[in-house]
């Protein structure tokens, strides 16, 4: 039994490596044929520190020809879109995301994306709290693995096994999909609060305020609450905002510092706050701390003004 992973970048080759250590064959396919050919000859990941290839990972530029039937699609989720557009030989195929947020331009998460782009494949995510490096090493992690049909659920969670990996299952694929996205957004609006100076308090505050706006938004969207409260809503909010590890706490360090930030790291947490908004204003729900973070990557708001905003706003019942 095979996988394909689709996504050279870190936390792609992360579980490739992870699975590989498992017993399973992987393919990792990346787009750039140079980078993909060197690591191939030095057996060394060009995006991992110290991590060298399994013997049963295969890199690749091409799609192999004869594809196994599970898929991960380690991509980013602002081009999932394009590069699934890219092989329509992944149709009929389970399609597992492996990738966090939501489309600027439709407000859809990857799992509905890729029930837009190939209506007979299985969509799933794979989603939690996880640094790519910590996979990468053997650490021990545990993920969610969302699927709208249980059945097909256990089998790949049967499948997707690995001596570090443990993966709990849900049907609530909407949950899993917001919690994953939504912390993105906290996680700047955390980094931008110690970046400024604001303190371990603010922060605190802020990751409750926000953990109640991502429920808010995922109980209108029709997931269930207590799948926020687990590791793909929750426990991923507790690691995205308070590790510098992570890209989005990273951004919002530097916002918080004013200080440049290299804009070849892919920051989904920046798109998804804007998407969320849009969605948010047409199901009239208020976001103040999504709100906040839209006006101070547009440069609306300075951070003085942000926290003014948000600390302005009217006493209320927790």
């Amino acid at each position: 039994m095979s996988i394909l992973v689709l996504g050279a970048g870190a936390f792609g080759t992360s579980l490739a490596q992870s699975f590989a250590l498992g017993g399973t064959e992987v393919t990792l396919w990346g787009r750039d044929a140079d980078s993909i050919a060197a690591q191939d000859r030095t057996r060394q990941s060009a995006r991992l520190k110290d991590v060298r290839f399994s013997d049963l990972v295969t890199l690749t530029p091409d799609l192999p020809q004869d594809l196994p039937d599970v898929v991960l699609l380690a991509v980013p989720l602002q081009t999932l879109r394009s590069v699934l557009a890219s092989f329509p030989q992944l149709n009929g195929k389970t399609l597992v995301a492996c990738c966090k947020g939501i489309e600027l331009s439709t407000g859809k998460g990857p799992v509905s994306i890729i029930q837009d782009i190939y209506p007979d494949a299985t969509g799933a995510i794979l989603t939690g709290p996880s640094f790519a490096q910590d996979i990468a090493i053997g650490l021990p992690t545990a993920l969610t693995l969302a699927c709208a049909d249980d059945a097909k659920g256990q089998a790949l969670q049967d499948r997707l096994k690995a001596p570090n990996l443990r993966i709990y299952r849900t049907t609530d694929v909407i949950g899993a999909e917001l919690g994953g996205a939504l912390k993105n957004v906290i996680a700047i609006a955390c980094g931008a609060a110690i970046g400024a100076g604001l303190g371990e308090s603010a922060r605190a505050a802020l990751m409750t305020r926000g953990f109640a706006e991502m429920k808010r938004m995922a109980h209108a969207l029709g997931a269930d609450r207590a799948t926020l409260s687990g590791l793909s809503g929750f426990g991923d909010l507790s690691l995205t905002c308070s590790s510098t590890q992570s890209r989005n706490y990273q951004f919002g360090l530097a916002l918080g510092r004013g200080e440049p930030f290299d804009p070849n790291i892919t920051v989904e947490g920046a798109a998804t706050a804007r998407a969320t908004l849009t969605r948010a204003t047409g199901l009239g729900l208020d976001m103040p701390i999504t709100q906040a973070i839209v006006g101070l990557l547009d440069q609306k708001l300075n951070l003085s003004e942000a926290m003014e905003q948000l600390l302005a706003r009217p006493p209320k019942e927790e």
